[in-house]
């Protein structure tokens, strides 16, 4: 899983909690349930009753005649402003090169290749060299800088040097050679697991 999708998720998942815990304290105390029935509000839970509300007039005015109080709260809201643009902003800066186009190939001008196949044609090219057992590709970055992140499970009897040789030398090569890009890679080498013999 991705790093972005991780955190994304990491903070929608804590962000939903929080409200719904917030909602659900919010609505017990609106249908009185805290007297209705044996339960106890958090301490200093100002919503327990209907007729309660969560600021009351002195609350609300209680700093207003401050000189900091609004300089204060206008700078928060802009700070949480900008902190919630930056991330749409985040969310909407592609991390995937999309469709390619095939540079230095005249014969082939305005023809993309899209970055699933060229993923997929990289991890099948791979797939195939001795000492790899699965193979599996993924395209990153963007499209004037693509990169291709592969992951690569190892036969039990494979060197990592040699395969590693074979993987530049082979797809690698290859797939730089019929696109005209100078295409960066990081592979990740996995070792199955496998029962161990006994020496006698």
């Amino acid at each position: 899983m991705k790093r972005k999708s991780v955190v994304n998720r990491a903070l929608l998942t804590l962000t939903g909690a929080v409200l719904l815990g917030i909602g659900l304290l919010a609505l017990a105390g609106s249908f009185d349930l805290y007297r209705r029935m044996p339960l106890t509000p958090p301490a200093g839970w100002p919503l327990a009753a209907p007729d309660e509300v969560l600021l009351d007039d002195s609350d609300r005015t209680h700093w207003t005649n401050e000189g900091w109080w609004w300089p204060t709260v206008i700078a928060a809201l802009a700070i949480i402003t900008l902190l919630a643009l930056w991330w749409l902003l985040a969310q909407l800066r592609r991390s995937h090169p999309g469709d390619l186009s095939l540079e230095e190939a005249p014969a082939l001008d305005g023809v993309e290749l899209h970055e699933g196949a060229l993923s997929d044609a990289i991890a099948a090219d791979a797939g195939h060299l001795p000492g790899i057992q699965r193979a599996r590709a993924r395209m990153e970055g963007s499209s004037r800088h693509p990169e291709t992140h592969l992951d690569i499970t190892l036969t039990p009897d494979a060197e990592p040097g040699p395969v590693l040789r074979a993987l530049s030398d082979g797809p690698l090569q290859r797939v730089r050679r019929s696109t005209g890009r100078t295409l960066s890679a990081t592979a990740r080498l996995r070792v199955p697991p496998h029962k161990s013999h006994r020496a006698q």
